[in-house]
């Protein structure tokens, strides 16, 4: 498995693409104008509390209030309370928590008006984006995120990630924590982390304080509501959460950004510091390295399963959930039995769904509808082929057993608003066509099934400008299908035809779809 990052920066937005062994497997946009993201620090006001939602409302500084549940305060948040006030009273003259006198943890099935008055100030995070008409969710239980380590002042916990299993290991990162961490601070160890040397651990810990004393300077001189701490720098919030082992290739188009981001490699993982390369050239970095097809093929209503050879996937969102409808396509299945042609389709369906979760991240409930199979082992194979290609899934997530129906439902965390790409462009009479590129690759999905079915000479009719990209360069994309399928695809130019319509017809001028249905072949 290789992995590759391309990242695209364009006056103030960054576009990062991740390639997993050629397929677009995640897509993000981040904007320097951007003023709200998960990690974001703020000093804020109480606005109103809520008692019926145990919970209130908080004005931080950026327009629409946040929420803030009594489920979000963090037991110590008392702790917390008490250090911003002596900060601003200049009691305070250290970021260090290890001569301060902690309060007694709050009430966990407490209520927010025993702990709250409107004006009150508070440090709270960002949690969640906002998403549509609804404000960002905050959490009053801050922490800092590193590349091995998250920092929770106000703690004494050391946690190690449940993705860490040998027992052995987890001794060790807890053993080497303890000797590293200063008093007044927790630490959570992530998965990333086994393995690691103490001295890469301490590294992280050193950068982790040295956010939080910058926290420290800002309360001191902060104006209430004020951002406390943005979450990185645009280098560290590309890689921190998506750089490991497997990457082989990082490359930007932006001089600057590439030089920031050899200098993170050369601090988290300096054997890898090679792999970050400029891109400098006239054609665009998503167009070289073919993202923007793939883009194009990828957010599409219909979506084809890759090795399937036509089967698709319908995705579909109402204002309740997402639908998912696995389809075979009209291919002829060369299994012994329908059951094994569905497993088959539906496996693979499950490792593309996957991707497409991911990619287009979505969230909230997710209503898969696969082929029907009546084998109870079929089925439970197929539940847990999904929940192994869900595994690497960073948003939390749960997934039901199928139902009497067949179906699956799966719960999926969103913390930002879903991608949506329309893969539709504008034409000339002010009306909507679907990407040409998306064109060609249904045709050829005809050819394919059309390969296996029928025996006989093949003429595609298309509109002249459709059937000069088939026929142009070498290999042309005719030349192409013709060293894949071993059958020759004669293109006729037809000046009636829309711009993006296709036809398929014999040599008497039958249309070849209803030749095999009349056939029956």
């Amino acid at each position: 498995m290789s992995k590759e990052l391309i990242v695209s920066y364009h006056n103030g937005v960054a576009k990062m693409a991740i390639l997993n062994d050629g397929l677009l497997e995640e897509l993000h946009e981040e904007s320097d104008e951007k003023k709200i993201c998960v990690g974001d620090i703020y000093l804020a006001k109480i606005k109103k509390l809520k008692p019926e939602l145990n919970s209130c409302f908080v004005d931080f500084g950026e327009g629409k209030d946040g929420f803030l549940h009594y489920h979000d305060l963090g037991r110590q948040l008392k702790s917390t309370l008490k250090y911003i006030s002596l900060v601003f009273k200049g009691k305070i003259k250290s970021p260090k928590l290890d001569s301060f006198s902690f309060e007694k943890d709050i009430d966990k099935n407490g209520q927010i008006g025993d702990i709250f008055k409107p004006k009150d100030t508070i440090l709270v995070q960002i949690a969640k984006e906002p998403i549509s008409t609804k404000g960002a969710r905050l959490t009053s239980e801050i922490s800092l995120a590193g590349r091995y380590m998250v920092l929770v002042p106000f703690s004494n916990m050391i946690s190690i990630s449940k993705n860490i299993s040998d027992n052995q290991e987890r001794e060790r990162l807890k053993t080497l924590t303890e000797s590293i961490v200063p008093k007044g601070m927790g630490v959570i160890i992530r998965t990333v982390a086994e393995g690691k040397k103490v001295a890469d651990l301490h590294s992280d810990l050193n950068f982790l304080l040295n956010k939080w004393n910058q926290c420290y300077k800002n309360i001191q001189k902060a104006r209430v509501p004020f951002k406390v701490l943005s979450e990185l720098d645009k280098a560290q919030s590309i890689l921190r959460d998506n750089f490991n082992e497997e990457y082989t290739s990082i490359v930007s188009d932006d001089e600057e950004l590439t030089e920031d981001l050899k200098n993170y490699i050369e601090v988290i993982a300096p054997e890898k510091k090679d792999i970050v390369k400029f891109y400098d050239s006239h054609v665009p970095i998503f167009e070289n390295f073919a993202i923007e097809r793939k883009i194009k093929q990828a957010f599409g209503k219909y979506v084809n399963i890759p090795n399937s050879k036509g089967a698709y996937l319908v995705i579909e969102h109402t204002e309740a959930l997402h639908v998912v409808d696995v389809n075979s396509g009209t291919i002829k299945a060369k299994d012994k039995t329908q059951e094994e042609s569905a497993l088959k389709v539906n496996l693979l369906a499950a490792k593309e769904i996957a991707r497409q979760l991911k990619l287009r991240d979505i969230g909230g409930i997710i209503v898969i509808d696969f082929i029907d199979m009546t084998n109870p082992e079929n089925r439970r194979n197929l539940f847990d082929s999904l929940r192994q290609e869900m595994s690497s899934d960073k948003a939390k997530h749960k997934i039901l057993p199928p139902s009497k129906f067949g179906l699956v439902q799966i719960t999926r965390q969103r913390v930002r608003p879903q991608k949506e790409v329309s893969t539709f462009e504008e034409e000339p009479n002010n009306g909507k066509v679907e990407a040409p590129i998306l064109t060609i690759e249904r045709i050829e999905n005809e050819i394919n099934q059309i390969v296996t079915r029928y025996k006989g000479k093949i003429y595609l009719h298309v509109h002249p400008f459709i059937a000069s990209y088939l026929k142009i360069g070498f290999p042309s994309v005719r030349i192409k299908w013709f060293y894949k399928y071993k059958r020759l695809v004669t293109i006729v130019e037809r000046d009636a035809y829309k711009y993006l319509e296709f036809s398929f017809f014999n040599d008497k001028n039958e249309p070849i779809k209803k030749v095999i249905t009349n056939n029956n072949e």
